[in-house]
């Protein structure tokens, strides 16, 4: 081994220490971090060196000061937000895919990478029910799937009005009109922002936040006749867990020429249960869908998922063709770099391929399956605690719980942070305050659930 092996081996050899001694470590650990940002700065930051250092030695220093102010996201009693953790295979394949250093643009450049991305796309297609010949794109997370899928649609429903949006940009086009659920994710307001489609108009939902089909068909109806028109759907709401009625939304929808994008962040993988399927039931019918592989998948971050079923509308809006890059041409799979909006990216659906390798059929099943059975159990052992109301109907992995008053709640949870066994985190819904829980975690079992609504009970007494 040459000198520049050896620092290689040297660095990696201390990295898969300090990574082992960490996932270890990770389920005993209290949750919340040990220190803040500012401590660990002090640390890390200051004057740079003058001289080079060791890679090891580097590597080492950097695992020393950040450790304090890690936050046990992995851990089976970490509910916060919707974060899931990652499966063995999903995070040995991460390591891989940044040991190989590849740019996953470019199909004949890098068809190592792609073309597991290509296989991880189509069984993607096949676990989710959705149309075999939608186009997969791999983005960095749910924000950006939806600003992809949102961006065809825009393409798509202005070119039916006579306009042609990647030539002439908004400069003189017809208003888009963007329809939402009154309770969407922000996330979808985000995504409209950047593409400068300014602030949707909200239509009514139901207690659990589905968006009610009769309001809808009355908002549409409203607009001008031949209005390009985007609606926006859910699976899976942020406090309820609760699913847009997709069957109905999307007919009514299509019926006034609107493109349908469904915001799945976390939802979406209820399709690759039998027993929770019923909650996406129609979902297939719409133009684009988007995800994330860390959510319910237990994917690392950075493996966000768009899918667009018009192809043309896709391309048109995210490729590029200049001379100097290897296309793949329009016949063929074609290029990823044309389903994204990046030309440079790391192989992110490298991990989504391994996570879904390892699982296989059922095993994706027994996860989303596990995730809901807990968040289940969860939401019981919460409701015998002293003054706990469970606030939603539990359908799927979140669980949101009011403990009487605002001050109340806001107490309770406080309290159940400072104690560090579990984390969830404080929201409001529906005009209260509220305690949020969100399973996403592969790891946690019924001890987890057991710890975790003892420390809620602490916390409320």
């Amino acid at each position: 081994m040459g000198a520049r092996g050896q620092d290689y081996d040297r660095a990696l050899a201390r990295a898969d220490e300090h990574a082992r001694h960490w996932l270890g470590s990770v389920g005993e650990r209290p949750v919340p971090p040990r220190t803040d940002a500012d401590a660990v700065l002090a640390t890390l930051g200051g004057l740079l060196p003058e001289s080079p250092q060791a890679a090891d030695e580097v590597v080492d220093a950097l695992a020393a000061a950040v450790e304090p102010g890690l936050m046990a996201i992995g851990s089976g009693r970490f509910f916060g937000w919707v974060m899931g953790g990652t499966l063995p295979a999903a995070l040995a394949a991460d390591w891989l895919v940044s040991t190989w250093d590849q740019n996953a643009g470019m199909r004949a450049a890098t068809p190592g990478v792609v073309a597991a991305e290509e296989a991880a796309a189509g069984w993607l297609l096949d676990l989710l029910g959705l149309p075999s010949a939608a186009e997969v794109g791999f983005v960095s997370g749910a924000t950006m799937a939806n600003f992809t899928g949102l961006a065809a649609g825009r393409t798509a429903v202005l070119a039916r009005a006579g306009h042609d949006v990647v030539a002439d940009g908004l400069q003189g086009a017809p208003r888009v009109r963007v329809l939402v659920g009154a309770e969407r994710h922000d996330t979808v307001d985000l995504a409209l922002r950047y593409l400068g489609l300014g602030r949707p108009e909200p239509v009514p939902a139901d207690d659990q936040g589905r968006v009610r089909t009769d309001a809808l068909a009355d908002a549409l109806a409203a607009l001008p006749p031949g209005s390009p028109v985007l609606v926006c759907l859910q699976a899976g709401n942020l406090h309820s867990g609760a699913f847009d009625p997709f069957a109905e939304a999307v007919e009514v929808a299509h019926r006034h020429g609107a493109w349908v994008h469904v915001d799945g962040a976390f939802g979406l993988w209820a399709a690759a249960s039998p027993a929770l399927a019923h909650l996406t039931a129609g979902m297939a019918g719409a133009d684009s869908w988007a995800s994330d592989a860390h959510k319910t998948l237990n994917a690392p971050y950075d493996c966000g998922i768009a899918v667009v079923a018009d192809r043309a509308a896709l391309r048109s809006t995210m490729g590029v063709h200049t001379s100097y890059l290897i296309a793949a041409g329009d016949d063929g799979p074609g290029d990823p770099h044309e389903r994204v909006p990046e030309l440079s990216r790391r192989a992110r659906g490298v991990p989504v391929w391994a996570a879904l390798r390892s699982l296989g059929r059922t095993g994706v099943a027994s996860l989303v399956d596990g995730l809901a059975a807990n968040a289940r159990e969860l939401a019981a052992g919460i409701a015998t605690v002293e003054g706990a109301e469970v606030l939603n109907e539990v359908c799927y992995t979140q669980v949101c719980v009011s403990f009487g008053s605002d001050q109340r709640t806001r107490a309770v949870t406080a309290r159940l942070l400072a104690d560090g066994t579990a984390w969830m985190s404080g929201s409001r819904w529906r005009g209260r305050d509220v305690l949020r829980v969100s399973v996403s975690n592969w790891t946690t079992d019924a001890d987890d659930v057991r710890r975790s609504v003892d420390a809620v009970r602490r916390a409320a007494s």
